[in-house]
């Protein structure tokens, strides 16, 4: 007999069964297109500073990919994380004026920035009921509009000690690697071996069959973009102890709105949410920043990189889209 618990484990084990499948496929094609580029480019691309450069340059937008996940898992998406990584640029700076002293408190107002901005979308989503394009592209306008009537340069500075997240290193690994493999580490662990992840699953998989099965589907919702908030407070961070000041204009040039949500399907999660998993998502942000890496070592035409991104992009979806006929058909 078939029950809603029954279901719930169904989907629960598809999403993850999915996630394995999707991952392994994408780190295929990684490996494929690492072996192309290194044809292309000469044994320089395997080089240790040349492969150092991609992965740091991968940090930002794979700490905001990494939440993306989580919230395109439920069903859902966040279009505002471009908009909150400036807004986090910014206080942040603004707040330490180049004071190591004040390095916490300017975290911490982040950190509470994000969490209000998550409880917002995930609120207006799952109480008003309002379509998460729509609801978290009002909040990107709110959020762009505050920025623009605020500042429209570098404002304030962080200290020395603060840069070091961008700049120094434990050994020879660099502080900022170690946070994105810190963050994808928690993500993968969250899914995988949480009540949280379980149910996030359920939820993408079928939120009508989750919630009679006793999960509390908005709960998780609104959990779901309060962590993907929270990561782009994270790249908002990481992007300021870089630049050394915040600017409004730091997370829009970034795309991390778009860029995020193309990493995340390049790297196997259904946009529909419930299948996939962050390691396809660190994978999909290698691939773009790989391709970035060869596209500018042979100096393409930056046009041409963006046609190519786009069919990628679109066959990955085809391609999972077929697999995925197959398996439930």
């Amino acid at each position: 007999m078939t029950t809603p618990a029954n279901t719930l484990r169904r989907f629960a084990g598809t999403g993850r069964g999915l996630m394995a499948d999707s991952g392994a496929l994408v780190f295929v094609v990684l490996g494929l297109l690492v072996a192309g580029s290194w044809a292309l480019v000469g044994p320089s691309f395997l080089s240790y500073e040349n492969i150092l450069s991609i992965v740091q340059r991968s940090v930002a937008l794979g700490i905001v990919a990494a939440g993306q996940t989580i919230v395109i898992l439920v069903g859902s998406l966040d279009l505002s994380v471009a908009y909150l990584v400036s807004v986090t640029a910014v206080i942040a700076s603004a707040i330490m004026q180049g004071d190591p002293a004040l390095m916490l408190p300017a975290v911490a107002v982040c950190l509470a920035i994000g969490v209000i901005v998550g409880l917002t979308n995930g609120l207006i989503i799952t109480k008003l009921r309002v379509n998460a394009f729509i609801a978290t592209l009002g909040v990107a306008l709110i959020l762009r509009g505050v920025l623009n009537a605020s500042v429209d340069n570098f404002t304030g500075s962080v200290p020395i000690e603060f840069q070091a997240l961008a700049y120094a290193s434990l050994g020879p690994v660099p502080y900022s690697i170690m946070l994105l493999a810190g963050v994808f580490a928690a993500g993968w662990f969250l899914l995988r071996y949480t009540r949280l992840g379980h149910h996030i699953y359920a939820v993408g998989g079928d939120e009508e069959t989750a919630r009679l099965s006793g999960i509390r589907s908005h709960r998780i919702i609104i959990t779901s973009h309060v962590i993907v908030s929270l990561t782009a407070v994270l790249t908002g961070l990481f992007i300021v102890s870089r630049l050394r000041a915040g600017a409004p204009w730091v997370g829009p040039d970034g795309a991390y709105d778009l860029e995020s949500i193309a990493a995340v399907v390049v790297g196997g999660t259904a946009l529909a949410g419930g299948r996939g998993g962050v390691l396809g998502t660190l994978a999909g942000v290698f691939i773009l920043a790989l391709l970035d890496n060869v596209f500018n070592q042979l100096q393409v035409n930056p046009f041409i990189k963006d046609i190519v991104r786009g069919v990628i992009i679109v066959g990955a979806v085809a391609i999972y889209a077929l697999g995925s006929r197959r398996r439930d058909g």
